[in-house]
């Protein structure tokens, strides 16, 4: 009942974001968040993006650079909503499930501690979204479309287009 009910706030939460309402709650109000191979968990951290980010927007240079802004305090507060307490150098990274590359946005709801190992970890994801990023400036894949794979499977993505 507690899950599903969670599962329907985080969807009315998209819902609202889509369309410049106050996006999601933070991933903090969820405790027990766990990492299912390299995908966080989809309540916790469903993926948002920024309300009207455009191809032509993420294709212009800079763009991810100007957006990227996530406090020490909300890193910490995603580490702990996954139960990761202390963690080694290079062992996790703090991800955007959804890129700033392809429009993602900083919220808490689109960040999720990724490991390195095992692969495909952090730097498999990472090559991903380069490559998502060339195919939607290219106009060979429409924005929607990479914000929606990488945001279901970004495993899955990987595999059909890095690879192959």
């Amino acid at each position: 009942m507690v899950s599903s009910l969670l599962q329907s706030i985080a969807a009315t939460a998209l819902t609202l974001a889509a369309f410049g309402g106050p996006g999601p709650p933070a991933v903090a109000a969820h405790a027990g968040c766990r990492v299912r191979g390299a995908l966080p968990d989809p309540v916790c951290t469903p993926g948002t993006t920024l309300g009207g980010a455009t191809a032509r927007d993420v294709c212009t240079p800079g763009w991810a650079g100007r957006h990227r802004n996530v406090s020490s305090a909300t890193k910490r507060r995603v580490y702990a909503a996954y139960g990761i307490a202390h963690h080694g150098r290079g062992e996790y990274e703090m991800d955007h499930l959804v890129s700033l590359e392809l429009g993602g946005s900083n919220a808490e709801a689109n960040l999720f501690p990724e490991a390195a190992e095992p692969r495909p970890g952090f730097h498999e994801k990472d090559r991903l979204e380069n490559r998502l990023h060339d195919l939607v400036c290219a106009g060979t894949v429409s924005l929607a479309a990479a914000q929606t794979t990488i945001r279901t499977d970004w495993m899955r993505a990987y595999r059909r287009y890095v690879s192959g």
